[in-house]
């Protein structure tokens, strides 16, 4: 999701003309919406993307650019789209294949910029706000072996303006703690390459799953949104940038009541104190994200005695199997499952 001071003209400085609208994509449906600050006045402004995830708005352009995933996370077909802020001339700026999965974007408009990483492209990349002159800044890995390596993926990233630096995540397995936050500068130093680059440093590591980044040019502070278990996953955080200080949690089990929950079977049935006695089960894993959850909560079943299926996509996503529509291995893992309801 992003936020907009949407002008009704780029030369209008009137406050009055300015309309605060809030812009987020919803994957499931391929689409973009906006709507108020309230909720109220929600509007459908693109259809027919191509598993969505990231958004930055050009408010003096007028125009939306985001990043398209592609078709799944084992298939190199990203690309990234622009259109008008009301969703009309709509066009591909980055084609499909230039980028795998591209993730986050963010908008550099003083330099005519846009910026983003790429998960699987396990890449921070950058081109002209037409689209033109694509770049590979940062490269954190290589071909298959590397990509099955979540803690090459990187995911969110942000852009210090004023000091030409960039800022990015690095996942991580899932709850695995190896999850990273690092920095460098934008442009790449003479004589080295964007996988040898001897300005990165690491800000801060041993995080749950880091994933999304923005920067609080004015006080200093990068703010990270983090997807792992609580009590550090689950989490907003901030931290400032220019001093050596521990990352602070601003908001905190926002699924979960509290600390105790993250052992209550009603947040993961995995974390039962027994689960003897449960029906068969059919245990549905994807690739990237949730992986290890689900092979554990399969694990503990087959020694609880509960029969248990077990079927994983590695080139998938949490929430593909929603997603007929776009993904034909979401049509195959259907099929599957209602067969074997049958033969129960």
């Amino acid at each position: 999701m992003t936020d907009a001071n949407a002008v009704t003209s780029e030369l209008s400085p009137d406050p009055e003309l300015v309309v605060r609208r809030l812009f987020f994509l919803e994957v499931s449906t391929n689409r973009i919406q906006a709507m108020n600050p309230d909720g109220s006045d929600r509007t459908v402004i693109v259809t027919d993307c191509r598993l969505p995830d990231g958004v930055a708005i050009d408010v003096r352009a007028g125009h939306i650019y985001w990043t398209n995933m592609g078709s799944g996370v084992a298939i190199n077909d990203g690309s990234i789209e622009r259109a008008d802020i009301d969703g009309t001339d709509r066009k591909v700026i980055v084609p499909r294949g230039a980028t795998f999965t591209p993730k986050q974007i963010q908008l550099d408009r003083k330099c005519g910029k846009l910026y983003w990483c790429d998960r699987e492209g396990m890449r921070g990349m950058r081109c002209n706000l037409d689209g033109t002159d694509i770049e590979t800044l940062i490269e954190a890995g290589r071909g298959e072996v590397d990509r099955r390596d979540p803690t090459r993926w990187c995911i969110g990233v942000t852009i210090d303006t004023e000091r030409r630096r960039l800022y990015w995540t690095q996942k991580g397995p899932d709850n695995a703690g190896q999850g990273r936050i690092f920095r460098a500068n934008i442009d790449i130093p003479n004589g080295e390459s964007p996988a040898n680059r001897y300005d990165i440093e690491v800000l801060f590591e041993g995080l749950p799953e880091p994933v999304h980044l923005e920067l609080d040019l004015a006080n200093r502070v990068l703010y990270w949104t983090d997807r792992g278990d609580p009590p550090r996953g689950n989490t907003v955080n901030r931290a400032r940038v220019d001093l050596k200080t521990d990352p602070e949690i601003l908001i905190t089990h926002h699924y979960l009541n509290g600390a105790a929950d993250v052992h209550d079977w009603g947040a993961s049935p995995a974390r039962a104190q027994s689960l003897a006695g449960l029906p068969p089960a059919y245990v549905l894993t994807a690739g990237a994200d949730l992986r290890d959850e689900g092979n554990e909560y399969a694990a503990r079943l087959s020694q609880a005695g509960v029969p248990v299926t077990t079927k994983h996509y590695p080139g998938q996503f949490h929430g593909f199997f929603t997603m007929g529509k776009l993904l034909p291995q979401a049509n195959v893992a259907v099929s599957e499952i209602g067969a074997w309801l049958k033969a129960l």
